[in-house]
């Protein structure tokens, strides 16, 4: 695929969005969880766009489909971890919900993407 191609996809557009937010709500997390929470969920949100772009990068669609499914594995470690901030009070309700929202919009974009390889 052309390697500018995922600018084109829905479901990069999504996980994007969705890895920018995770950034933006995650400052106001306590300075002692920089290197725990805070890190693991940047780290899994940011995983879903990067591993599609590093897919479409790759020169087989064997390989894309590879890493389709690492992004879908990242979604949702990015759920739970959302969920577990959730319950211990570092994302407020209304936060949780829109990143929740993001969440469940890019995991229907990416698999039917996944399901279309």
């Amino acid at each position: 695929m052309e390697k500018k191609g995922y600018k084109n996809l829905e479901a990069w557009k999504k996980a994007d969005a969705l890895a920018k937010a995770v950034y933006k709500k995650t400052p106001d997390f306590p300075k002692d969880e920089i290197y725990g929470i805070t890190s693991q969920l940047r780290r899994a949100a940011l995983s879903v766009p990067v591993n599609i772009v590093e897919g479409i990068g790759r020169q087989s669609r064997k390989e894309l489909k590879q890493f389709a499914n690492i992004a879908l594995g990242s979604l949702a470690e990015t759920e739970y971890l959302l969920e577990f901030c959730k319950g211990i009070g570092y994302l407020g309700e209304e936060d949780f919900l829109e990143l929740e929202l993001l969440r469940q919009e890019t995991g229907k974009l990416l698999w039917g993407f996944y399901k279309g390889l």
